[in-house]
């Protein structure tokens, strides 16, 4: 790996830590605010028919409030039907 490489890499790690600390901080004041108002729980942000699934993704890509969430590879935004998702599969046993 060429110098360069190794320094991309590493400022990409750096960023990447730091976004994900700025996202739990948010979500920390969020919960404390929440209970304070008298909610106990969060909302959910993985939606109903994902749950449990092996292919569930969740990750929000984008910059912002344009960030997008990518759910699964069959239906990057969640299945929105009312009957079970046709493409849930159980987590793979290790």
């Amino acid at each position: 790996m060429s110098v360069t490489d190794e320094l991309f890499h590493r400022a990409n790690e750096v960023s990447r830590r730091r976004a994900y600390l700025l996202w739990h901080r948010h979500r920390s004041k969020q919960q404390i605010l929440r209970s304070q108002v008298g909610f106990s729980k969060p909302t959910p942000q993985r939606p109903e028919a994902c749950a449990g699934c092996h292919h569930y993704h969740g990750v929000r890509y984008g910059r912002g409030d344009a960030r997008t969430p990518l759910i699964c590879a069959m239906h990057p935004f969640g299945w929105r039907e009312p009957s079970a998702c046709p493409d849930w599969q159980a987590p793979l046993e290790e």
